[in-house]
């Protein structure tokens, strides 16, 4: 297949968007995939729990009636971020399934930059807050340089060039997600989601992106779990390959 024809190949893209508290950022969110990319988004998965505020649901409702035959606003089975996530890979029919925020950590411009790197047959494309032309804005000093480290960490353990293992900002061929046997329900599982695909072998490409801090709401992400993060990267490294890939499930995409 020549680089032309991989560059027009027909997706169907399923987004992810896990709901807690966000309400005109998740309308932001939404509105901003639709205007850049409407025609490759095939639908939007709004995930929801027991925790989501009742203003949040609404603003979620108000879009399913906007977009009834795009957006769905589902409750998720599985407990916690991560939890959502997984739910959500089983339900994603999309070609391919990005998995992002609603609260515009995730800047929603940067999703035609995905989709468009995605087009050129790559297994996933992941965004990274540390090349040039990326960046934070509202970021804590201290878990600036904490993370800073433990992106060091894993590009010498799994002897990666990458340069954002965990942040949850990325778009996969749909077969990534749904063969693979995940385990972390909380947020762990955004690191789970790339290092058990280059264990795999697949191909990953980095774009940049810049990271904002949440202007309603707020983080569901306490500072203890950090370091669970270690734990979770451990175990994945030393895990043989064979125990990564979901049995129950054959190759899709």
């Amino acid at each position: 297949m020549s680089q032309g024809q991989q560059t027009s190949l027909r997706m169907t893209v399923s987004v992810i968007l896990p709901v807690v508290d966000e309400t005109d950022s998740l309308r932001e969110t939404v509105d901003i995939l639709l205007a850049d990319n409407s025609e490759d988004i095939s639908e939007i998965l709004i995930i929801v729990c027991g925790k989501t505020k009742a203003a949040s649901l609404a603003a979620a409702e108000e879009l399913r009636a906007r977009w009834p035959h795009l957006i769905q606003v589902r409750s998720q089975i599985r407990p916690f971020l991560g939890g959502a996530m997984r739910d959500a890979f089983e339900w994603a029919t999309g070609s391919h399934v990005l998995m992002m925020a609603s609260d515009l950590e995730t800047e929603p411009r940067t999703v035609k930059d995905l989709i468009a790197r995605a087009r050129q047959n790559v297994d996933i494309v992941t965004a990274t807050r540390w090349r040039s032309k990326g960046g934070f804005q509202g970021y804590d000093p201290l878990k600036y340089r904490l993370n800073w480290i433990f992106q060091a960490i894993l590009r010498l353990l799994y002897g990666s060039n990458l340069s954002d293992f965990t942040f949850g900002f990325r778009i996969f061929r749909a077969r990534w997600v749904k063969t693979i046997h995940w385990t972390e329900v909380r947020h762990p599982f955004l690191l789970e989601t790339i290092l058990k695909p280059l264990r795999l072998g697949a191909q990953v490409l980095e774009i940049p992106t810049t990271w904002r801090a949440r202007v309603e709401g707020e983080s569901h992400n306490p500072f203890s779990q950090n370091f669970v993060y270690f734990r979770t990267a451990l175990k994945i490294r030393f895990t043989p390959k064979a125990e990564l890939i979901e049995t129950s499930n054959s190759s899709q995409n």
